[in-house]
């Protein structure tokens, strides 16, 4: 018998060693083809779906969700078709305690239409990148795979009431409705379930062909919520017993449940704890590289109000005429853009040697980062050569950047290759705020809210369209002089947008 072909946890690129497991979209015993999604990971850029580059039956899952995995690490192990069918046939026959599970007809026609929901959810939820490694498969729907021998949970299930089943095998119940392939497909709802300790084996889904959404299990917690909200200081946290289907040995209960009734108290507070979130993933990677920013950095900040109206004023004018008008952030950009050409100290980056000398990297291009907040944190994904693009062509490129870093499809060349970065914090509706430098960065510029204010004009008052500009700089590279005049020179472009858009 050939021995199984174990898939390694490839190189994510971009100098990224870890990830974080999201969910399995297999299980052992299942067979599977060349290029399909295996496993979700989550990385600290982005969240990615990983095919597999065999065809066979899964033998073993080197992991579980939630669980940090090193790269070149056992990811999985599949022995190819012919050799673990043929290894089945050669075992001895199943005794009738011990029947062999087919899939049925129903399960057979459900397959498709569960399918079909799942990608609905993942349209509802955006749990899934729809991205896949370079070298490692193309990109496609998620296929049901085919169980080519018994369910360990069919099994435990046949075997004398008084045998204690497994944990893969509480897992499966829990995870895979009868009658239902793959009813549960988010790796959202599954991790808000067993965060919450709901039994997924309870739950009827809401959605297409059964599928469990995020709502059905928000929904179960409903009545646990008031049990929680009974805990009071001095007193163990309430924590409501999860039912099992199907089992009838008793479930030993979990490291988890014996955390929550012991330390379900705060004991500086007196307050009960209503959750704790390990800081994983993109959040992992956001506190680090800022709280290396704040160590490394000796970081000054410079702002100046501006008076956007004849910016608006230019953008009215444009959709007056029936043209396409890019957007505000976009023509910001392409001031950025001109103003880093004639102050190009803050398009730098500064390298420690192992001597721990130091020396200032000035670059021949600019690489703008457009600050986004998603779902998963705060990241930046940036537009390469933006200095060669027009207004119109970074409008586009941003938008696109955009949409793809908040559906966790942005590359890790796209999130790690920015110089410089544009952070417009007016769209939450404040004024200003002190920056931190996206390390390796030297200066972040950002954007206030637009809004009306008196504002002296030809010596009379006059009500404008103001915002405030704030950019924060790494004093090593450029002193306050330099500093300013960068600003000041953004700030003129938007004050006189026609005069300087004729020179940039």
């Amino acid at each position: 018998m050939s021995e199984p072909r174990v898939f390694l946890l490839p190189d994510l690129g971009e100098g990224l060693t870890e990830a974080e497991l999201v969910a399995w979209h297999v299980s052992v015993g299942d067979e599977i083809a060349v290029d399909q999604p295996i496993a979700e990971v989550e990385t600290a850029k982005s969240a990615v779906e990983v095919p597999s580059p065999y065809a066979g039956i899964v033998t073993e899952l080197h992991g579980q969700p939630g669980e940090t995995l090193d790269v070149g690490k056992p990811l999985i192990s599949v022995t190819p078709l012919g050799t673990g069918v043929a290894a089945d046939d050669a075992a001895p026959a199943p005794s009738p305690a011990q029947p062999v599970v087919k899939p049925t007809e129903t399960e057979l026609a459900e397959a498709k239409p569960a399918d079909a929901a799942a990608e609905t959810y993942r349209e509802e939820e955006k749990a899934g990148s729809g991205n896949v490694l370079i070298g490692y498969g193309t990109p496609g729907g998620h296929g049901v795979a085919r169980r080519t021998r018994a369910p360990k949970a069919a099994v435990a299930l046949a075997e004398p009431a008084d045998t204690k089943p497994s944990e893969d095998d509480l897992t499966l119940l829990r995870t895979r409705v009868p009658g239902k392939l793959g009813a549960v497909i988010s790796p959202l709802v599954r991790r808000m379930a067993r965060e919450h300790g709901v039994d997924l084996g309870d739950i009827s889904g809401s959605g297409d062909s059964g599928l469990i959404m995020r709502r059905d299990v928000e929904a179960a917690l409903l009545p646990n919520r008031s049990l929680t909200s009974q805990a009071r200081p001095g007193n163990p946290a309430v924590v409501a017993p999860t039912p099992t289907k199907n089992v009838e040995a008793p479930v030993a209960e979990s490291a988890e449940t014996r955390t929550a009734e012991t330390q379900g108290v705060d004991a500086r507070t007196g307050l009960p704890i209503a959750a704790r979130t390990p800081v994983r993933g993109v959040r992992k990677a956001v506190a680090a590289n800022m709280a290396r920013s704040r160590s490394e950095i000796p970081e000054a900040t410079v702002w100046v109000d501006v008076d956007a109206t004849a910016l608006m004023e230019l953008r009215g004018e444009l959709k007056a005429n029936g043209t396409e008008v890019p957007g505000l952030l976009a023509f910001i950009a392409r001031f950025v853009t001109a103003g880093l050409k004639k102050y190009p100290e803050l398009n730098t980056r500064i390298e420690t040697a192992e001597d721990g000398s130091q020396e200032i990297v000035a670059f021949d291009g600019i690489n703008l980062g457009i600050a986004a907040q998603t779902d998963r944190g705060l990241v930046v994904p940036s537009v390469r050569a933006a200095e060669k693009l027009t207004a119109r062509e970074l409008d586009a490129e941003i938008r696109r950047l955009t949409d793809v870093a908040r559906q966790g499809k942005a590359t890790p060349t796209e999130l790690g290759s920015g110089t410089f970065t544009l952070n417009n914090y007016g769209v939450f509706g404040v004024d200003g705020s002190a920056a931190i430098i996206n390390h390796p960065e030297v200066a972040i510029l950002g954007v206030g809210r637009i809004i009306d204010k008196p504002w002296v004009v030809n010596g009379e008052l006059a009500v404008r369209k103001v915002t405030e500009l704030t950019l924060t700089f790494d004093h090593r590279v450029c002193d306050g002089g330099t500093a300013a005049g960068f600003l000041r020179f953004v700030a003129d472009a938007i004050e006189n947008p026609t005069l300087l858009l004729a020179d940039i």
